[in-house]
């Protein structure tokens, strides 16, 4: 991380004064309570904050980062803290901003199909505050009960219903964004494409780099009439991704398509005991949703192609009941898997999937190599990965192969034609991965992008770029003989 700027540290008490001033029952500077918000998700990495602010409203968040810009101070917003990468890991000379107390429903509109809502809002909420008209919020990762819409927002993030419905960037349709110098935008529109440049495209999985979101307009769908899942057992890894190949082939876009393989599958049964069979290596979770005769056919489709590749079990929901409970098992996987182990690594790449066999295969290759174990848990349907490297944080130097394991998965995951990430973010457990995937060009330009909001880089520094350039740099011209590139090109 950058060095933390010693001249802003030894203003902590005026910073905390001035704050004070802003939100008057919101600024927290004693380092016993500052220890709640030392680390997000990622618990490995830990940094306690300079301080922490907890605005309630659109105005204070203006007048925090107007402040914040005119004094130099770095802040870093952070949702409920659920990220995987350290998105929202503090620095020792920032403002941590919480986006907590921004947790109402501020409007539903059935006719449109949209909700308005504030970041701090949890994600299973959103479908909470709809489901009694029939309708529900189609993004749904696994921490939905905890996580919330702005850090949805920051990250992009999915969920097992993403094969079929798309991450948060398909289902966000506006964002009101405070940047740095305090100014209040509003991007997208309350309907679909809206005029001009896709900004909010560009706002979505930005990571906190480019503004803070105050409020989120996102889509809502009518439920299903029908949803009907399938519990299918492999005795092979490969005959599962042969499976989940052959179904997308066969034009089948399931609602959902999940894998669990065999360390994931015991270590879920053990946890919520929904009938998961043990005697396999892999385990496919297909969920079908529209029409109930769609259903039906499209479920015995399914079926027939996972019997063709080798599936020894199958199961079909016959009632809400037994869907949600297959589901169960697989949404809480990561907390079963603390049962066999006491600290565990998450990781996130997203693969080809004809490539799936391959690299399952070599993922337990390199869990022999690095003597560690390994649970996989992901989403099949668009090949995103969730190794969840098993490990003792304990004990000396487990971390470390913790952390090699897991670059040399998100490396296998670049060189299979895959990518860093599928809705994990960057953050800081992937920023020096990046040159596996952009050369230095790319990078220059992504960050030219974040100087266009950001040009004293005040906004999560640290994370996603592995070097970050001066504004200045990033636009300086090259002069050769006392001459620039293309001299007859206007230059303002």
């Amino acid at each position: 991380m950058p060095p933390p700027d010693q001249a802003v540290i030894a203003r902590r008490a005026a910073i905390a004064a001035a704050l004070r001033a802003i939100v008057p029952d919101g600024v927290i500077d004693e380092p016993t309570v500052l220890k709640a918000y030392e680390s997000d998700g990622l618990t490995a990495y830990r940094q306690p904050p300079m301080l922490a602010v907890l605005p309630e409203t659109t105005a204070q968040v203006a007048a925090i980062l107007r402040y914040c810009q005119a004094e130099g101070v770095k802040v870093v917003p952070r949702g409920s803290g659920t990220s995987l990468s350290g998105g929202a890991l503090p620095l020792a000379d920032a403002v941590l901003l919480g986006m907590a107390k921004f947790n109402r429903v501020l409007e539903v509109d059935y006719d449109d199909r949209f909700a308005v809502v504030q970041p701090g809002v949890t994600n299973l909420a959103v479908t909470q505050a709809v489901e009694a008209a029939g309708f529900y919020y189609a993004p749904d990762p696994s921490s939905q009960i905890a996580c919330s819409i702005g850090g949805n927002v920051a990250e992009n993030s999915g969920g097992v219903h993403c094969l079929k419905y798309g991450l948060t960037t398909n289902n966000v349709l506006g964002v009101e964004l405070v940047m740095m110098d305090g100014e209040i935008v509003r991007l997208g529109s309350r309907h679909l494409d809206p005029a001009g440049l896709d900004l909010l495209g560009l706002v979505v999985g930005s990571e906190g780099l480019l503004g803070v979101v105050t409020e989120v307009t996102v889509r809502i769908l009518p439920k299903p009439q029908t949803a009907k899942a399938l519990l299918l057992g492999f005795s092979t890894v490969e005959g599962a991704g042969a499976c989940v190949a052959g179904v997308i082939a066969a034009g089948i876009i399931p609602a959902g398509m999940e894998m669990m393989d065999r360390p994931a599958i015991h270590a879920a049964e053990a946890f919520v005991r929904v009938g998961y069979p043990l005697d396999v290596d892999a385990l496919l979770i297909v969920e079908l949703d529209g029409p109930a005769a769609e259903c039906d056919h499209l479920a015995a489709e399914v079926e027939a192609i996972a019997t063709a590749n080798g599936a020894v079990s199958c199961r079909v929901s016959t009632s809400e009941a037994e869907r949600l409970a297959f589901w169960a098992g697989r949404k809480a996987a990561f907390p079963a898997v603390s049962r066999i182990a006491p600290d565990y690594y998450c990781m996130d790449g997203t693969i080809p999937r004809r490539r799936l066999p391959d690299v399952l295969t070599r993922i337990s290759e390199l869990a022999v190599q690095h003597e560690l174990g390994v649970a996989n848990v992901f989403h099949a349907g668009d090949g995103n990965l969730h190794p969840l490297i098993l490990y003792d944080a304990n004990q000396p130097g487990q971390l470390e192969r913790a952390e090699a394991f897991g670059e040399d998965i998100l490396r296998l995951c670049v060189e299979v034609g895959g990518v860093l990430t599928g809705e994990h973010g960057v953050g800081v457990e992937k920023r020096d991965l990046m040159p596996l995937m952009f050369n230095e060009t790319d990078l220059a330009h992504q960050q030219r992008v974040k100087c266009a909001f950001d040009p004293d880089l005040l906004l999560n520094p640290g994370k996603v770029f592995p070097t970050l350039h001066r504004c200045a740099e990033l636009g300086r011209m090259h002069v050769h003989g006392g001459a620039t590139r293309f001299p007859d090109i206007p230059r303002f």
